[in-house]
């Protein structure tokens, strides 16, 4: 049986039974803590019968500053942000992962926050598959300075979003986003 809790700093250094895995990130301790200390209803983790940590998921709520509505349509309004989401490999295929999106699904809605963002590797088939219902707003070329697959220097990633309650007439996704291509450099005004 796996149960789900919010994170505690304990936990932070039982977390690499999910961190060996060459499509999760990996952050110094000092970010884990500040997500922790900045979002704790958004860090959940998944534990075994045995206690160790086989999943988790970090997120965060944000926006531009105040000052940036200029830009009007390039404005990004208050929104989730899914910084992070692995499962142990060993536990993949059993719905770990969408149980954890739809914590923090329901964390962004009581945030009233107008969408939920996430960045997956075009090469993680597996992960666009589970999210393909949010839909992709834009590809990000060579977003990712690594690229696990050996094949290159750097890999594209989908931003992916899902709206939630409060964008009502759907505002902040895109049809065929797969196809709209940015540069890192215009990820928040692009």
């Amino acid at each position: 049986m796996t149960s789900t809790r919010l994170c505690s700093p304990t936990d932070i250094s039982r977390l690499n039974l999910c961190n060996l895995d060459p499509l999760t990130e990996n952050y110094a301790q000092k970010f884990y803590f500040d997500y922790i200390t900045k979002w704790p209803t958004m860090f959940i983790v998944a534990e075994n019968q045995r206690g160790q940590i086989i999943g988790y998921v970090m997120g965060k709520v944000e926006e531009d500053p105040e000052y940036l509505k200029i830009l009007g349509d390039k404005y990004l309004p208050w929104h989730g942000h899914v910084t992070a989401l692995t499962v142990a490999p060993q536990y993949r295929q059993m719905g770990l992962a969408k149980q954890l999106t739809a914590h923090l699904d329901r964390a962004c809605e009581e945030e009233n926050a107008w969408f939920m963002d996430l960045f997956v590797r075009v090469s993680n088939e597996t992960a666009i598959n589970m999210y393909k219902k949010m839909g992709v707003y834009r590809r990000v070329v060579s977003y990712y300075t690594d690229n696990p697959t050996g094949k290159g220097d750097s890999e594209d990633a989908f931003d992916m979003r899902k709206s939630l309650s409060r964008d009502k007439h759907k505002r902040y996704i895109r049809e065929n986003g797969e196809n709209y291509h940015i540069n890192p450099e215009d990820i928040y005004h692009g």
